[in-house]
């Protein structure tokens, strides 16, 4: 888990409204990057887009 500078355009789902209790995504064309909202500082969890990609292409199939 590496921190990002605050720079970073981080992107919280319309779903989770004013809540707290949700993730946050940075995209770029070589990393998905997912942090919580509740700790931003504490951390992300950072995976190759290509992974992210077949990773969300497996929700939308069911």
């Amino acid at each position: 888990m590496t921190p990002h500078a605050d720079t970073d355009m981080w992107c919280k789902s319309s779903y989770s409204a004013r809540e707290t209790a949700c993730v946050e995504l940075a995209l770029d064309p070589s990393r998905a990057r997912v942090r919580d909202t509740k700790d931003r500082q504490g951390g992300t969890l950072e995976v190759p887009f290509s992974a992210w990609r077949a990773f969300t292409a497996q929700l939308r199939e069911r």
